[in-house]
């Protein structure tokens, strides 16, 4: 899967997309991921991407035509046989849930613009097949909102997480409702402010029909909660 990200801040990728799973998804090349910037089709010396509003108000606006010939510049890179998806990063746009994860990782390339300053020329629309918003608040950019989205779409191709069963019983993954059983690690007591933290016998058993029927009954009490 190829994930494209238009940013006027491409610096901000590097770090993350340097560690962790993304890291080793991105070396097995089973992803790809590659950052652009609308600067390179500005029609100025300056480079310049925004601008005033029309109507007056506070704040810049990042223009149309930069921005629409850089996502012209991606698609034509890409064969056009290959299910490709524009997103427009905006608190305006329907909120991003694990259904929508699921839905946008079968695509073979989204194309990810991050806004900045008071937002896009609204005829940006004209160029996205949809917008997502990562959450009820506003951000500086949309650079961690296409963050959030390459990692929940990447975790979800196979071979990224390290065991091909792991997002199958994750917090989301059955329903929006489901929340993932409580897990344990060592030691088996831990000993804080004057009490003992016990692992649930269960656990310890061995009993893996046991430790099934417990991490079921346990992720059904923390749903109603």
């Amino acid at each position: 899967m190829r994930f494209d990200i238009i940013t006027i801040f491409p610096e901000i990728f590097d770090s993350y997309l340097n560690e962790s799973i993304i890291k080793r998804a991105l070396q097995k090349k089973l992803i790809k991921i590659k950052t652009h910037t609308p600067r390179k089709f500005a029609n100025d010396k300056h480079n310049s991407v925004d601008d005033r509003p029309y109507g007056g108000g506070p704040g810049m606006i990042l223009m149309f035509e930069p921005i629409a010939k850089l996502v012209s510049s991606i698609k034509n890179k890409v064969s056009s046989r290959k299910k490709s998806r524009v997103v427009l990063l905006t608190p305006a746009g329907k909120q991003f849930t694990q259904r929508d994860a699921e839905r946008l990782a079968k695509f073979n390339q989204l194309i990810l613009i991050s806004g900045r300053y008071e937002g896009f020329d609204a005829r940006i629309d004209k160029l996205v097949d949809e917008k997502i918003s990562v959450g009820p608040y506003v951000l500086a950019g949309g650079e961690l909102p296409a963050l959030t989205i390459v990692e929940a779409c990447a975790r979800l191709i196979p071979g990224v997480l390290g065991h091909k069963h792991s997002a199958e019983d994750e917090t989301f993954s059955r329903s929006l409702d489901y929340i993932e059983y409580p897990q344990y690690t060592r030691p088996e007591v831990i000993e804080h402010q004057g009490k003992k933290l016990k692992v649930p016998k269960v656990l310890l058993s061995g009993n893996h029909a046991e430790i099934a029927k417990w991490r079921k009954e346990k992720a059904k009490s923390r749903k109603k909660k």
